[in-house]
């Protein structure tokens, strides 16, 4: 398949994500400086998480003939999965990698490869294009939470 622009945006992810975190001490990692907000640690795992549930998805829509696929609570994954004792530089490197792989297999893609169907649950139908768009998007989204606390802490130590 030729290049294709989403691919190419959703596999610089990763970098964006560590991009937004360099420099930040782990005290700063788990910093609340917004109230009522996730810490950035937290964010950084809950960016991993939902890469892998997005790349589960985006694989059994490739692989599969129509599969259904399942909701995820972002609040029960962050209360259940030990956010606060993961390690947020293996955290990235798991986004990356799977973005990595997981863009290799989308470049084998056809057109009308992004054309297939899984079923949410909740939401309905949705294609490969959209889950793509989604789990890209998704990152960005994050990262201007985690810009806006770096910026916070900054004016907290002024």
């Amino acid at each position: 398949m030729a290049s294709n622009p989403l691919i190419d945006e959703y596999l610089a992810g990763g970098a964006q994500l560590r991009a937004a975190v360099t420099g930040l001490t782990s005290a700063q990692l788990d910093a609340t400086p917004i109230p009522g907000k996730w810490s950035t640690r937290q964010v950084i795992c809950h960016v991993a998480d939902f890469e892998l549930v997005y790349a589960d998805r985006m694989k059994r829509v490739i692989a599969e003939q129509e599969p259904t696929f399942f909701a995820g609570d972002p609040d029960q994954f962050a209360a259940a999965l030990a956010y606060d004792q993961r390690d947020a530089v293996e955290e990235l490197q798991l986004v990356e990698a799977v973005r990595a792989s997981m863009a290799r297999i989308l470049r084998t893609l056809d057109a009308a490869d992004f054309q297939r169907i899984g079923n949410h649950n909740e939401a309905g139908p949705q294609t490969l294009a959209s889950l793509l768009e989604k789990i890209t998007h998704h990152l960005q989204h994050h990262v201007r939470f985690i810009e806006e606390k770096r910026a916070a802490l900054e004016a907290l130590n002024r």
